[in-house]
C-alpha cells in the first residue's frame, strides 16, 4: 500500500481531501485547517513532517480553485494588497521559527487547536453593521495587523489562514462574501508558498501522500464549484464550525499527548562502579582490553 499505509488510511485522506476542496471552493477558506489533524492522527506524520506536506497541498488545491473564481470577477486586488503583503512577512517570521526549532512540536499542535477555536467563533459571529464599522484608515491597520497574525499562523501551524482571512475581508474591508472568498484563495496561496520556503523543508518522503489527498480535493472542488449556488451559507458555516470544533478538541488532544510523552533519559553513572570497568564496558562488542605486561623492569 502507499507508504505502508492500510486501504483504510489511504480512502480517510481521499475523502479528507474532498472535503478540503469543496470547502476551498465554496468558502474560499477552512479546509486547509482540517488537514493537519488529518496528516498527523491519520496518516500517522510528524508534525514536522505533515506541515510542509499541508502547506504544499493547500497552495495547489487554493490554485485549482482560484481559476474559476477569476473568470467569474471575484476578486478584490486593493484588499489583497492590504492584507496580503503583512501576511507574507508573517508567514515569512513563523516558518523561520519552526526551522530554527524555536516552535515545540507541541506547541505547533496547541496553536492549531486554539486558532481553529477561534476560527469557529469567526465563522458564525453576526458582522456589524455598515454604519458601524471603523474609518477607512482604521479599517487599513487593522486588515494589515490581522494580515501578520495569519502569515504567523500559516509559518507555524501549516494552514492557510483563510478562516481568519474572510472574515477579516468581510468584517473590516466590507467585502460581501462571494469577493472575500475568491479573493482569500490567491492569498491563501500565496501565504502557503512563502512558509514552505521559510521552512527550508521538502516533505519527499511523504510526497506519494499526494495523490489520494489531491485526487479527493479535485472531485470535491468540482462539486464544490457546481453546488455553491444551491448551498446555503449560514448551515454550511454552522457545519464547518462543528467541524473545526472536533478538529480543535482532536489537535489539542494530539498536543498533551505529545508533551506529556515520557523521553529516554540518560542514565547516570554508579559512583560505586569502578572506572576500569566503565572504560572496558565502553569498548566496542568483541574488543578486549590489553593484557597487563607480565614482563618484570630490568
Amino acid at each position: 500500500m502507499l507508504m505502508g499505509l492500510s486501504l483504510g488510511s489511504v480512502v480517510l485522506l481521499g475523502a479528507g481531501g474532498g472535503l478540503i476542496g469543496f470547502l476551498l471552493s465554496v468558502l474560499g477558506a477552512g479546509g486547509s485547517i482540517l488537514l493537519l489533524p488529518l496528516l498527523v492522527s491519520g496518516a500517522g506524520l510528524p508534525t514536522q513532517e505533515a506541515v510542509p506536506l499541508s502547506l504544499l497541498v493547500v497552495m495547489l488545491l487554493a490554485l485549482a480553485n482560484l481559476g474559476p473564481t477569476i473568470r467569474r470577477g471575484q476578486f478584490a486586488p486593493r484588499p489583497a494588497l492590504i492584507l496580503g503583503i503583512p501576511a507574507l512577512a508573517g508567514s515569512w517570521i513563523g516558518g523561520s521559527w519552526v526551522k530554527a526549532g524555536h516552535i515545540p512540536e507541541p506547541v505547533q499542535l496547541a496553536v492549531f487547536a486554539i486558532a481553529a477555536l477561534v476560527a469557529s467563533w469567526l465563522l458564525n459571529r453576526r458582522p456589524p453593521g455598515r454604519d458601524s464599522c471603523d474609518a477607512p484608515a482604521e479599517q487599513t491597520v487593522l486588515l494589515a495587523v490581522q494580515g501578520v497574525l495569519v502569515g504567523l499562523l500559516t509559518g507555524i501551524a501549516g494552514v492557510g489562514g483563510g478562516f481568519a482571512i474572510v472574515p477579516a475581508l468581510v468584517l473590516l474591508a466590507g467585502l460581501p462574501m462571494a469577493l472575500a472568498s475568491g479573493t482569500s484563495l490567491l492569498l491563501l496561496a500565496v501565504n502557503a508558498l512563502v512558509a514552505l520556503a521559510a521552512q527550508g523543508h521538502w516533505p519527499a518522503a511523504s510526497l506519494p501522500l499526494l495523490l489520494p489527498l489531491l485526487a479527493g480535493g479535485a472531485i470535491g472542488a468540482v462539486l464544490g464549484q457546481r453546488l455553491a449556488p444551491h448551498l446555503s451559507d449560514r448551515h454550511l458555516r454552522q457545519g464547518f464550525s462543528l467541524l473545526l470544533i472536533g478538529s480543535a478538541a482532536l489537535t489539542g488532544a494530539e498536543a498533551w499527548r505529545r508533551h506529556h510523552q515520557p523521553q529516554a533519559r540518560p542514565q547516570p553513572a554508579d559512583p560505586h562502579r569502578p572506572a576500569a570497568a566503565l572504560l572496558i564496558s565502553d569498548q566496542p562488542r568483541g574488543s578486549r582490553a590489553p593484557a597487563p605486561s607480565s614482563a618484570t623492569p630490568p
